[in-house]
């Protein structure tokens, strides 16, 4: 395994905070060995936030507070893409905003975060379709709004990854295939994400699929499972608020052990992609949800994301994936 490419582990370090708060989130994860983190919502000392609303006070803050924990911001956990891709009633509470306003002010809000925090990767998501309608028919619409994304990100030298997600028009590994095939942009990459596929009612066999689908514009993966006790067959509407059945990635239905089976082979080209962007390498990016999920975030807390680590590091330990976590040379430096 020496000889190996390592993926690098990461994780939202809000879910391992009870209170959110900055010392909360770094403590944990230096504890925990982790060397990175996505920055999604956090206290610095003026209340609750998503990164995108800080203040430039509380972004140094936390820039220096990261640092004295050893840490660095593997991805920018923006919301960018979930809002409505249409000014239409249809029932949710999703916003809309018209979407030059949004690539003017939105979009360049996360990009001036990454720079902030010295990461090259902002999560993102493909718009909400209104709700009842078919997801392909709007193909074209989200593949020209989330190219004019990418071209934002690929100015400032980022890289804007597309997350499979339920309720979104690229809620499916194929939906993000045909996506990611018509922007054909180098600055847009997608986020494998075995629990948000499996939440729609699909089969570990339907979502290493839609993974082996990803596969082409793949740029890093989420970690989180889902075991649903009366499983009902596909979704086609989720009820993000009532999801409760989220676990570790060795005791879920996404199917991590094949999957990251699979990604050992694929490692070294995707290193090359990401590097070639000027990302450190390939994330496994820890988003576990174990003690609850909602459509902007979720939480694990201090034990739950303990858990999670070991499980994902289970799995990876099984498929031999390497992977580097701190040890007692870290702190003798």
């Amino acid at each position: 395994m020496s000889d190996q490419i390592p993926v690098l582990l990461s994780g939202f370090a809000d879910e391992a905070a009870n209170e959110k708060l900055a010392v909360q989130q770094f403590s944990a994860f230096a504890a925990l060995g982790l060397r990175y983190y996505s920055i999604r919502f956090i206290d610095a000392g003026e209340g609750i936030k998503n990164v995108m609303m800080l203040s430039d006070s509380e972004i140094e803050h936390v820039k220096k507070m990261q640092a004295d924990y050893g840490l660095k911001v593997s991805s920018i956990g923006s919301p960018i893409g979930k809002v409505k891709l249409q000014d239409v009633d249809d029932g949710t509470s999703n916003k809309y905003i018209p979407f030059e306003k949004y690539l003017a002010e939105d979009v360049q809000t996360a990009c001036d975060r990454a720079e902030a925090f010295g990461a090259k990767l902002i999560r993102g998501f493909a718009f909400y379709h209104p709700k009842g309608t078919d997801p392909n028919e709007h193909l074209d619409q989200v593949s020209d709004q989330l190219g004019q994304i990418a071209e934002a990100c690929d100015k400032r030298g980022l890289t804007f990854g597309l997350e499979v997600e339920a309720n979104l028009v690229g809620q499916t590994g194929e939906l993000l295939k045909t996506i990611a095939e018509k922007v054909n942009h180098p600055a847009m990459l997608t986020i494998f994400d075995g629990a948000n596929i499996v939440t729609q009612g699909f089969t570990a066999d339907e979502t290493y699929a839609q993974y082996l689908a990803m596969k082409p514009s793949m740029g890093w993966l989420h970690i989180k499972d889902y075991h649903d006790p009366s499983p009902t067959g596909r979704i086609k509407h989720v009820d993000e608020a009532s999801l409760a059945n989220f676990v570790p990635a060795d005791c879920g239905d996404s199917g991590h052990e094949a999957i990251l089976r699979d990604l050992k082979d694929f490692l070294p080209e995707l290193h090359r992609r990401m590097t070639d962007r000027g990302a450190d390498g390939v994330f496994l990016d820890l988003e576990p949800h174990v003690k609850g999920g909602g459509q902007f975030g979720g939480f694990s807390g201090p034990d739950g994301f303990g858990v999670a680590l070991r499980g994902l590091c289970r799995v990876l330990n099984y498929v031999q994936v390497p992977y580097d976590l701190r040890g007692f040379a870290d702190i003798k430096g």
